[in-house]
């Protein structure tokens, strides 16, 4: 089995669409109707509950762990490690664009955080327990789901890059585009993130609920920024 087959089999593996599945066949509803429109986990928490959540997490999550494993079919990388790898990042990456754009859900899928993760957890645990520990203080310390993705994304070069100094380049480069990825798949929750806080801060140092500036800001965000949080 070549590498472009197995890089079409992790794309295949990828799109397996487990929340829009899911809510169809226990929920007769398409989840990318309701919530925040994605195909992903947290979306499935907010929509469904915790319990889905949390099982299309999972879901997701193994789409990436078997994905970087299918470099076993080939027994030429075990004995070249630093090969395995760059195949392991290429065979990752084909199921994260799965989910993003996956072929069994009409290319409309997720963000690929969760996936993301399982795609490192299968190559490097150690930096994927580093990255679970910044998103569990993050919801800790705020209850905001998305929030606590975005800074364990951007966590994860700083661990690849500084703390772990990962030698291979492609790892390295790879790190830094998954930040960048999150950045932009996440650019509406940033931005209603920034109003939220910046309605909030000008609401507290003013005191004046009704400030125009402020009660616009709050109206505005109160009605999209409920589905940030937990």
């Amino acid at each position: 089995m070549n590498e472009f087959l197995l890089i079409v089999l992790a794309y295949l593996i990828g799109s397996i669409p487990s929340s829009v599945w899911v809510s169809k066949y226990f929920f007769g509803i398409d989840i990318r109707d309701y919530g925040s429109g994605n195909a992903g986990a947290t979306n499935t928490f907010r929509t469904l509950g915790p319990n889905w959540g949390s099982f299309v997490m999972l879901a997701d999550m193994l789409k990436g762990i078997i994905a970087v494993k299918l470099v076993y079919l080939i027994p030429y990388y075990l004995d070249h490690e630093s090969q395995m790898t760059n195949l392991q990042i290429g065979l990752g990456l084909a199921a994260v664009v799965g989910h993003i754009f996956p072929i069994w859900a009409e290319f409309r899928g997720g963000k690929g955080v969760a996936t993301v993760f399982g795609m490192v957890l299968g190559i490097q645990p150690i930096v994927a327990v580093c990255c679970v520990g910044v998103f569990l203080l993050v919801l800790y310390l705020t209850r905001f789901v998305s929030l606590s993705s975005i800074l364990a994304s951007l966590a994860f070069p700083i661990f690849i890059l500084v703390i772990f100094n990962e030698k291979e380049d492609l790892y390295r480069i790879f790190a830094i585009a998954v930040a960048l990825m999150v950045l932009i798949t996440h650019q509406k929750i940033l931005d209603v993130f920034s109003r939220e806080v910046k309605a909030r801060f000008l609401f507290l140092n003013t005191g004046i609920a009704e400030d125009s500036a402020g009660a616009a800001g709050l109206k505005e965000t109160n009605s999209n920024f409920h589905f940030l949080k937990v």
